[in-house]
């Protein structure tokens, strides 16, 4: 496995919008996940896909987020609507839909404030 590198992040008021990016070679072919660590929480899963149009989300983002990928650049978005305060996290990608597989990258921080 090679490096897993995400990059996007940043402060953004409420309501805002970003889109994160995760790029490693060879994911292109990969079941890929995001996941997000809030300050004193467990990380959880957000958002995977499979191909690229079998996608899920956590209920909390269901009609935010939306999860995609350019094969051709073996690069996974996630691109983020109506942020919350709830959402401020450190954002990670990870390889499988569901249940990470490689070791984690170093995030991207996502921080919703007024």
């Amino acid at each position: 496995q090679v490096p897993l590198v995400e990059s996007g992040g940043g402060l953004v008021q409420p309501g805002g919008s970003l889109r994160l990016s995760c790029a490693a070679s060879g994911i292109s072919t990969k079941a890929m996940a995001w996941y997000r660590q809030a300050p004193g929480k467990q990380r959880e899963w957000v958002a995977g896909i499979f191909n690229v149009d079998i996608t899920d989300y956590t209920d909390s983002v269901k009609g935010r987020f939306a999860i995609s990928r350019d094969n051709a650049k073996d690069t996974v978005y996630l691109q983020m609507n109506s942020l919350k305060s709830e959402d401020t996290a450190v954002y990670y990608c990870n390889v499988g839909f569901r249940s990470p597989t490689w070791s984690w990258g170093q995030g991207t921080q996502v921080s919703v404030s007024s």
